[in-house]
């Protein structure tokens, strides 16, 4: 966001991009006969409020849900208090929920997925006759995008923070609960690892034990980021990499929502945290 107000937009809307490659999944999926994971729902208001909810937790916590991983597998402990802030929020949801339906939409058309291969190419040919930072921003973020789509093919709950949702589910007593498969234990526990080991491989691993005051503070933006991915049906992972490339309309507002929710944090955070 610092870059997007100094003028050089390059690197959000790279993000915002990142899953332009998932028609590479789709593929495989028809090939392999596999069931395509895209999310599509019905826009609704909700969407937009967990999206700035979440954008605005994201802002506070100085990261996401991958960051805040990223951020902890570095030695910074002040981050293990935002997975106990999701946690909370998502149990908050479990137990309360605004009375307002979620409706689940058919999948796009191959039509869609024909405009996604256009759309792809032509960033890729633009990219390509970019300078190296383009190409080193653009192509490594389609790159993370593209393994990412192929995760979701094999573990379509792969991301913490669905973990996380739904071990708050069965803290919360939630009849349609189940303890979530092994596998997406050995992915945190995987993801963990590779992560250490690149921060210690780095020597960029010390450990930060930080003041109350840091603690609270990520607690509070775990919270935000739990309520607003339980509102908008998932975090930024999800929107971006499963309700984007589909040109969702909910995860646009969702998307949105957290762009919006993530300017409000920074100003939040530099002025009074």
């Amino acid at each position: 966001m610092n870059e997007w107000k100094n003028g050089n937009p390059s690197f959000l809307l790279a993000i915002i991009f990142s899953g332009v490659l998932s028609w590479v999944a789709v593929v495989t999926a028809f090939i392999l006969d596999l069931p395509l994971q895209f999310k599509v729902y019905e826009p609704s208001i909700l969407f937009a409020i967990g999206g700035v909810l979440f954008g605005l937790g994201s802002a506070i916590n100085n990261g996401c849900g991958i960051s805040t991983l990223t951020r902890l597998s570095k030695g910074e402990f002040a981050y293990s208090a935002t997975i106990v802030g999701w946690l909370i929020g998502w149990s908050i949801l479990a137990t309360w929920r605004p009375d307002v339906s979620v409706i689940a939409l058919p999948l796009p058309t191959n039509v869609t997925y024909g405009a996604l291969i256009i759309i792809s190419l032509m960033i890729s040919v633009w990219v390509a006759f970019g300078n190296n930072a383009r190409k080193k921003v653009w192509f490594g973020m389609m790159g993370i995008g593209l393994l990412s789509g192929f995760i979701f093919l094999y573990q379509p709950k792969w991301p913490p923070s669905a973990l996380l949702h739904d071990l708050s589910n069965l803290i919360t007593g939630q009849d349609n609960a189940i303890w979530p498969d092994l596998t997406r234990y050995l992915l945190f526990i995987a993801l963990l690892i590779g992560m250490f080991f690149s921060a210690w491989k780095a020597k960029r691993y010390f450990i930060v034990l930080p003041h109350i005051k840091y603690w609270l503070i990520h607690l509070l933006s775990g919270v935000l980021m739990g309520i607003g991915a339980s509102l908008a049906m998932g975090g930024n992972s999800f929107q971006l990499l499963m309700a984007l490339p589909v040109f969702s309309v909910a995860g646009i507002i969702a998307i949105l929502g957290i762009i919006v929710g993530i300017f409000v944090g920074v100003d939040i955070k530099r002025k009074y945290l």
